[in-house]
């Protein structure tokens, strides 16, 4: 009887030579692998009878694309055939990494003295979103961003902050000047009655510490907007 362990979940190793990510990868660099094979080095085995590449191109297909992985849920990862709990958490985290990295800017700091300028910049950093956070925009007398904070990251349904969070940040960074943004999941801009009661009490300890609150600005989708625009600024609208 033989009593060799049987691999069930095709590995890389298992593919022809010519076909393995990892050889091309070494030969070729990064660059020269597909989003499939991308995702086929992270994922390294497949499942029962379906080599790990089928897995990988499966999730693309599923998704429409490689970006939009950023915005499944463990839910979503599982749907797909070789994709376990582990898995799909490894994935999230690698997405999550993805969505930071995007979110940096090198180079001279972006000027931000404009809310269309402020949504362009978060734009990577909130697709796919599925919770509502809050950051702080702390700028420099020339509208220049100094550091973004993330202040608060809460459910899908909504996200408190304390004015003192918001500007101990300021504080610590000598802002100038703060722009605070948060997301919608939904993709509706538009403000609720706590988004506003929030901005005015952001506009009153503001006004307490002597750093200028710029904007409040609520960033959505534009396919979400009925204005088309994407996002909702308070300043804007009067009510800083």
């Amino acid at each position: 009887m033989d009593d060799t362990p049987k691999r069930t979940s095709p590995r890389l190793s298992d593919l022809a030579v010519g076909e393995r990510p990892q050889e091309r990868l070494e030969r070729f660099g990064a660059g020269a692998l597909s989003d499939t094979e991308l995702l086929a080095m992270l994922l390294r085995s497949g499942s029962r009878g379906t080599n790990v590449v089928s897995v990988a191109s499966r999730l693309v297909s599923e998704a429409g694309s490689l970006a939009g992985l950023i915005g499944w849920a463990e839910t979503d990862y599982r749907r797909v055939k070789g994709i376990g709990h582990v898995k799909a958490l490894q994935l999230m985290a690698v997405m999550e990494v993805a969505r930071r990295v995007l979110g940096e800017r090198q180079g001279e700091s972006p000027l931000l003295n404009r809310a269309e300028l402020v949504f362009s910049y978060f734009q990577p950093i909130i697709t796919g979103l599925m919770v509502e956070k809050l950051w702080v925009l702390c700028l420099n007398r020339k509208n220049r961003l100094i550091k973004c904070v993330e202040v608060t990251s809460g459910t899908a349904t909504g996200s408190l902050v304390h004015p003192r969070e918001v500007f101990r940040s300021a504080i610590r960074e000598a802002a100038t000047t703060v722009i605070c943004v948060h997301n919608h999941p939904s993709g509706d801009p538009a403000p609720s009655s706590a988004d506003i009661q929030v901005t005015r009490r952001l506009r009153e300890a503001a006004a307490a510490v002597d750093i200028e609150l710029t904007d409040h600005l609520i960033l959505g989708a534009k396919t979400g907007d009925p204005s088309g625009r994407g996002f909702y600024s308070f300043r804007e609208a009067g009510l800083l």
